[in-house]
């Protein structure tokens, strides 16, 4: 079997605020194998200053990858164990060469377009008239669930943001999530938390940063509303770390981004973990190309799940890879009658 990498460089239609800094462009990885009579592609998404494999050597592991396509897959996934990214490139490659389409890695009735999956509309961060732009649109667009980005703009100002909202829609009928992406101290977040409350917000991501487990145990103890680890499962490979984590925190919630945690085989440990000790989930996509967004997705719709998840990042790119999937009033379809339009496979 042959195996080839290119990168791609994915450009935003606007800028992307987040509290690490503004996203003009990003970089991904399209793994492709060829068995000589069908071909699969996997996306390997290195999220720079976030994924733990961002450090230097990246595409030489890649090409490691490729040099020893055929190792055989338990040996491949215990030696990428500590490059999220590329295992989950490398997993997602390897179900679509499985695969009778290669773009179909999980049929079911959302990739026959008779069910579609509930996902939030993303509200990006800036300024209060840019946030509230954001805002208008998801709403008039269709969306339940709205998930803003909070802690870069004055606080104040992002709390006005949440009090439009709930003087104009109850809890019952638009469902909030705020991320603050580690951007609280711990010694002014239960203030903030006690405030965000007022709103009936749903759940808080990530409110202080990542690695304080004591702090995190405490604050999710004592919080006024659920909080959802994200960034903190980055990083934690080994299946008795990732117990001691949830034992030790105990949130409210875990935020599965497969290409941070290591694919679909490690976000389902991570699950069953947080299933066993009552702890609610849901899947998140990291910034993908539709690529790995179609193979998250269709992941996610096995899992049976009923809540908003977090995939709708399909749309922010003016050059992504031309797929089915669709956003139609808050949810996510694929449209079987639309057709993947691109090269990756003919190269």
């Amino acid at each position: 079997m042959k195996a080839t990498f290119q990168k791609y460089t994915l450009e935003f239609k606007q800028p992307a605020g987040t509290s690490r800094g503004v996203l003009h462009t990003k970089d991904t990885y399209y793994l492709i194998l060829d068995n000589g009579t069908e071909k699969g592609i996997g996306e390997c998404n290195l999220f720079k200053g976030l994924s733990s494999d961002d450090r230097p050597g990246y595409e030489e592991k890649l090409q490691w990858v490729c040099d020893h396509i055929g190792m055989k897959p338990a040996q491949m996934m215990e030696a990428l164990q500590d490059w999220p990214s590329i295992l989950f490139g490398y997993e997602m490659a390897m179900q679509s060469l499985q695969s009778a389409d290669p773009f179909t890695l999980f049929p079911s009735p959302f990739t026959e377009s008779q069910d579609s999956i509930p996902i939030n509309g993303l509200v990006w961060m800036g300024d209060q008239k840019f946030m509230m732009t954001q805002l208008e649109e998801k709403l008039a667009s269709g969306f339940d669930c709205i998930k803003l980005k909070i802690g870069a703009i004055d606080f104040d100002a992002e709390m006005e943001l949440l009090k439009s909202i709930r003087s104009r829609f109850r809890e019952s009928e638009v469902t909030i999530r705020v991320d603050a992406n580690g951007a609280f101290k711990p010694s002014e977040v239960l203030s903030k938390l006690d405030e965000i409350s007022k709103y009936k917000v749903h759940s808080i991501e990530q409110p202080i940063k990542a690695g304080q487990w004591q702090e995190m145990a405490q604050l999710c103890e004592k919080t006024p509303l659920p909080i959802a680890l994200d960034e903190e499962l980055i990083g934690i490979y080994q299946p008795e770390e990732r117990e001691q984590c949830l034992e030790t925190i105990r949130p409210q919630y875990i935020i599965l981004k497969p290409a941070l945690v290591g694919g679909f085989a490690n976000s389902r440990a991570w699950i069953n973990l947080a299933t066993e000790r009552s702890i609610g989930w849901w899947m998140t996509s990291a910034l993908e190309s539709n690529v790995g967004l179609n193979a998250i997705a269709q992941f996610t719709y096995t899992l049976g799940v009923k809540m908003p998840q977090g995939l709708g990042t399909g749309g922010l790119y003016t050059n992504n890879i031309e797929s089915p999937l669709e956003i139609k009033k808050g949810s996510l379809y694929c449209n079987d009658t639309a057709g993947w339009k691109t090269n990756l496979l003919n190269q």
